[in-house]
């Protein structure tokens, strides 16, 4: 047990310090005039492509001196990011006019690579004290040319920085290419490149602690949030409908019934049956592959709790703008605490259903969503690693992770099995159980799996499917989401309509006198 605690207790370190930003030699941001503030080159990689990311240095750009990697967190490396020393020195309040930060000359293998990488529109990302910059790499010249052959190709070779200060903080940085300075690319032939860069300090009126509001502004500007409302004013609709037909439902055609059934149950036997009445012997039977259906269960139960502390972290503003390292750092700890729930639901629900074999359901339950995402995550990596991009983990962060799962998580599992286990209640059925189970009759094709499923899908997707392309946007392209408030109403609403959706088709299948609705529940 001594062990157990002194492990959570070290997650809990470890997520503390992942869940920040990404941090920067001075750790107190302030500094006093010509200091050496940090700067440090991220990735680099396709503009319409931001899940394809490759290393800084991948691409061949000349470095001032000794390039030193940044040690970076558990989040920091899930999110691909790999911090290295930039060429770029920008000491505080210093400006600088065409300083030469470094001269390479490019060979013709070089100058092929950096065309590619023009063509693809690459950009490249910095980080200056905490402070995301980005950048094109170079550009296209296509004017008054139609054949692709024509096209002529440049590398900007000079960056102009503009920096905000507030006394003695950074609070802004932007990063300008000069279009006028470039390297022609076009042939392949050796080139020489002299990378420069000019610094330009001003003062701002902007407080330290609103510095990375404006990274958040896009989410929020007018049109967005009218979009936003207008999607839950629409889901609010489809609930209170949803309510009015159940409603409906259970005060017109369940009333009369349960008054019957709540009486003398021979007086009940004597009346004809019909519907979802007819097979009220049938309806707690146990269903088919219990141990699979109670292992969905309790992971179910986990990726739930899981998603309700994410919303908590993110509405008490842990997750802000540009650290993202920090919700998978989240993700990963916090699945790793909360295997106890998935543990204590599936053994507790599966002994009810008179399992006997609770150690192979136990089994089922941890293996049930990390086995399909280790499956996926391994054919990921070994795509990743053959292209050389920053989405592959490095042996030592797989360790960590393999370490966690194994330290962790698998303790907590069996631990939750065990309190499930010898806590578990027996189960109560409302009614006798008939020993033999009574046919199910044809249905038509409408009432199949499929269609249900697609019915049953289609309200709670009409429910979120604007905060989905919000986020899809997020994830798979440059929009930033961090109106968590908003999500966490939808997130609301989502589970009222599954509800009750869930409860009306449920009860269509019951009427159709199909008492095999465990799975179709679920």
């Amino acid at each position: 047990m001594k062990k157990t605690i002194v492990i959570v207790a070290v997650l809990v370190i470890i997520s503390c310090y992942g869940i920040t930003e990404v941090r920067s030699d001075a750790s107190d941001h302030r500094y006093k005039e010509g200091d050496p503030v940090p700067l440090y080159a991220n990735k680099v990689g396709p503009f319409h492509n931001p899940s394809e990311t490759y290393r800084y240095f991948d691409l061949p750009f000349c470095s001032s001196g000794h390039v030193t990697e940044k040690k970076e967190a558990l989040g920091e490396v899930l999110n691909g990011d790999r911090l290295v020393s930039a060429p770029y020195k920008l000491d505080f309040k210093k400006d600088k006019d065409t300083e030469v930060a470094c001269k390479r000359k490019l060979s013709k293998d070089d100058v092929a690579h950096f065309r590619n990488a023009v063509q693809k529109d690459y950009y490249f990302q910095m980080y200056y004290d905490d402070l995301p910059i980005w950048g094109f790499i170079g550009k296209v010249e296509k004017e008054g040319k139609v054949d692709p052959s024509e096209y002529k190709y440049f590398l900007f070779k000079h960056i102009q920085f503009e920096v905000s200060y507030n006394k003695d903080r950074v609070i802004e940085i932007m990063a300008h290419m000069d279009p006028q300075s470039v390297v022609d690319l076009t042939e392949d032939k050796e080139v020489e490149a002299e990378f420069m860069y000019t610094v330009k300090w001003k003062e701002t009126e902007i407080p330290f602690e609103k510095r990375m509001e404006k990274y958040s502004q896009s989410s929020s500007l007018p049109h967005h949030l009218e979009i936003h409302w207008f999607s839950i004013i629409n889901s609010c609709v489809t609930v209170l409908l949803l309510t009015g037909f159940l409603a409906t439902i259970l005060m017109r055609v369940l009333k009369n019934d349960f008054m019957k059934y709540a009486q003398d149950e021979e007086a009940a036997d004597d009346q004809e049956e019909t519907g979802w009445k007819y097979i009220h012997g049938d309806v707690f039977r146990f269903p088919k592959y219990k141990s699979l259906f109670a292992a969905a269960l309790g992971s179910g139960s986990q990726l739930f709790t899981l998603t309700v502390f994410i919303f908590m972290l993110a509405l008490v503003g842990v997750f802000y703008p540009y650290n993202r390292g920090a919700l998978f750092t989240a993700l990963v700890v916090i699945y790793a605490l909360t295997s106890g729930i998935a543990g204590y639901t599936a053994s507790s629900f599966y002994c009810q259903l008179e399992g006997k074999n609770w150690v192979r359901n136990l089994l089922l339950t941890g293996c049930l969503f990390c086995g399909p995402l280790f499956l996926t995550f391994c054919f990921l990596n070994t795509v990743a690693i053959a292209y050389s991009a920053t989405a592959a983990l490095p042996f030592g962060t797989i360790v960590v992770i393999v370490l966690i799962w194994t330290l962790v998580t698998s303790p907590l599992l069996v631990l939750g099995g065990i309190a499930g286990k010898n806590s578990k209640a027996e189960f109560q059925a409302p009614c006798r159980t008939t020993k033999y189970p009574r046919e199910i009759p044809p249905l038509p094709w409408y009432r199949s799996t499929l269609p249900q499923m697609a019915m049953a899908g289609f309200l709670p997707f009409s429910a979120i499917y604007i905060e989905l392309y919000y986020i899809f946007a997020s994830v798979w392209g440059h929009r930033i989401y961090t109106i968590y408030s908003i999500l966490f109403i939808v997130f609301i609403i989502l589970l009222i309509v599954t509800a009750f959706i869930t409860v009306a088709l449920t009860y269509f299948q019951l009427a159709a006198e199909d008492h095999e609705w465990w799975w179709s529940n679920w």
